[in-house]
């Protein structure tokens, strides 16, 4: 071989190693409720009081087990390209579970073939959940007490229904008194670009009542708990159109819908690693292709939280982003992380839609789709008139002081 051509390959081979090993750097980088275990003789239970970070803001990892007698193997994990990022590429969990000091027999089971149609391929799973999600951006409008916060939401229902989590939502409630210094929009688009108005459908009282003083906590905690709410688009900023139907995701209400080792997609718009400017102006969503690691409960024999670990959604502003399952079917909504200093050493909580669907039944007297059935209009009208006024007098008092 002449020595020239022989440089030149040598010279092409070299250049390729670095850039394979520049695009894994990028992909990296872009990055407690009780634990349930999928065999069908242990369990294993952790303290539901256990605190994780909520992001800005956990639940309990349940000990379940699985009646299946084999766990199907998840398909690889799918890359994006463009603006999509994966970042996870772990194999499912084991299924051999140690017991721990404290066990119970709360069992769930995986539904086979859970609907009559073939799973998604990922690419399509991300274009619905890129689609449909929002970010959910909140300023004062001067010099006011409550520092900006950003996060996540996902429209769940044409008429421009938005599920996040209450702990961003107490923000927009309280965007809706003149007499605070706060202003709410949802932004859409990458970068995100402020597009709506919204306000309050609906928060649990009951999370309000717990978590309230918490409202000017840099960094509060929590077990995800009733933290969920749904916002309603009312209407468009400056410049912008209402749309006769807006982007949404089909949700999934079933228990155990989402199984050990089975792939997600959750999608987001992080925030934590951008300074202020930044996140105002150039922030973009991102999403990644995951296992499930762990079934939690809040102390039931229910899937209440699924956990998927080492993800980039896994920081501030991810709050109330979606999880959905390879049929394009909201299954979890990111609400906790817990604490390290990448996303790559956390691990990401998500409260399952049936979680959800439980517990506004219990707290409202209404499911999520009777709930969403329903008018909107009287339903945001009776909160408003019923509800607001006393968690509204709540945030009053402690800002006050």
């Amino acid at each position: 071989m002449p020595a020239r051509l022989y440089s030149f390959l040598v010279s092409v081979g070299v250049i390729g190693i670095v850039a394979g090993a520049i695009l894994l750097i990028a992909i990296h980088n872009f990055d407690q409720p009780v634990a349930i275990s999928s065999t069908a003789t242990t369990t294993e239970t952790a303290a539901a009081t256990a605190p994780f970070v909520t992001i800005p803001s956990f639940a309990i990892p349940i000990a379940t087990s699985s009646t299946s007698s084999t766990t199907s193997t998840p398909p690889a994990p799918k890359h994006f390209t463009a603006s999509s990022v994966v970042v996870s590429a772990k194999k499912p969990p084991s299924t051999k579970q140690t017991p721990a000091s404290t066990s119970t027999t709360a069992e769930a089971t995986r539904i086979q073939s859970p609907y009559n149609v073939p799973a998604e391929s990922f690419e399509l799973v991300n274009t619905v959940a890129r689609s449909a999600l929002v970010n959910i951006l909140c300023m004062p409008r001067g010099g006011g007490s409550l520092a900006p916060i950003s996060g996540s939401g996902v429209i769940i229902d044409p008429r421009g229904v938005i599920l996040t989590n209450a702990h961003v939502a107490q923000y927009v409630l309280l965007s809706e008194n003149q007499g605070i210094d706060l202003e709410c929009q949802i932004r859409t688009g990458a970068p995100a670009t402020a597009a709506w108005t919204a306000d309050v459908l609906y928060i649990p009282p009951i999370w309000v009542n717990t978590h309230a003083s918490e409202i000017n906590t840099a960094h509060p905690t929590g077990t995800g708990e009733h933290d969920y709410a749904l916002l309603r688009i009312t209407g468009a900023v400056p410049g912008q159109n209402m749309p006769s139907l807006f982007p949404s995701v089909p949700f999934d209400t079933r228990d155990a819908i989402g199984f050990l080792g089975d792939n997600v997609l959750g999608a987001s718009y992080p925030a934590e690693f951008l300074g202020g400017m930044a996140a105002e102006n150039d922030l973009y969503p991102v999403s990644s292709v995951s296992p499930i690691n762990q079934l939690l409960t809040f102390g039931t024999s229910t899937v209440d939280v699924i956990a998927i670990g080492g993800v980039i959604e896994a920081q501030s502003g991810s709050s109330g982003g979606p999880v959905l399952n390879a049929w394009g079917r909201l299954i979890g909504l990111i609400t906790t992380t817990s604490d390290a200093p990448t996303t790559a050493g956390r691990d990401l909580r998500a409260i399952t839609l049936s979680y959800i669907n439980r517990d506004i039944q219990i707290q409202s007297g209404t499911d999520l789709v009777s709930f969403l059935s329903g008018d909107l209009t009287s339903e945001e009208a009776d909160f408003n008139d019923n509800v607001a006024p006393a968690l509204m007098q709540q945030y009053i008092k402690l800002l006050s002081h």
